[in-house]
């Protein structure tokens, strides 16, 4: 297992290595309105390469757009300094100028090359909240941030059929209980599903078309040129 440690300010003049819970930063970031903004988990300054060090393998580097307009060459120094220390490495960019998408479109090369994730924040409070988000959920497993989706045959058969126009919950409720299965709907005529409770012939047209229309469109034969 890979413990990081850091070695953090603990009085004057006094430096020592610690385990740490928090997220660590880097003492070049104060003054950074972006620290006033990380208030769900701790922090604290400590020395190491990354602007934030967010767990045992993921970091943050921080860059304004405005900043880099000025000084283009410091976040290439600062990637390559970095290298491949983490497994996940984020370049943190907030969107702070009028036209961005030129310094975009050139950071995501950028970031593509160096393996990295561009993450994107329209203000300080909103890069405080990815920071924090991604020290809070360090330990949480990966299916803690998936769909919740229900196992038993009606909710399937509900995501399934109310994806088409105008059938709901109860219709499908209906469908189920009348034809027992998504095979027997599939198997009804237009007048089968007509005759069903809360449908009717234009509710029950809508549903036949989606089940027997193929997914790709044939292309029209083009006419035969007179010759």
């Amino acid at each position: 297992m890979i413990v990081v440690f850091v070695l953090s300010f603990r009085g004057p003049g006094v430096l020592r290595a610690t385990k740490s819970n928090s997220i660590v930063i880097n003492p070049r970031q104060k003054g950074n309105p972006v620290i006033k903004n990380i208030r769900n988990v701790a922090w604290e300054f400590g020395d190491v390469i990354p602007d934030y060090v967010l767990g045992k393998t993921s970091c943050a580097l921080f860059l304004s757009l405005r900043y880099h307009h000025l000084h283009s060459d410091y976040i290439q120094d600062r990637l390559q300094q970095l290298g491949h220390s983490y497994m996940l490495r984020i370049l943190l960019v907030q969107v702070d100028v009028a036209d961005p998408h030129h310094s975009l479109k050139e950071l995501a090369k950028m970031c593509i090359l160096a393996d990295c994730t561009l993450i994107l924040a329209w203000s300080a409070e909103e890069a405080g909240k990815y920071l924090e988000t991604y020290k809070a959920y360090e330990s949480k497993p990966a299916d803690l941030i998936k769909e919740k989706t229900d196992k038993d045959y009606l909710s399937k058969a509900t995501d399934f059929l109310t994806t088409i126009r105008s059938v709901n919950k109860t219709d499908v409720s209906t469908l189920v209980t009348t034809f027992r299965s998504i095979e027997g709907i599939i198997k009804a005529s237009k007048e089968d599903l007509a005759l069903c409770p809360g449908f009717g012939p234009q509710k029950a047209k809508r549903v036949y078309d989606a089940l027997h229309q193929p997914f790709l469109r044939s292309k029209k034969p083009k006419p035969a040129q007179e010759s």
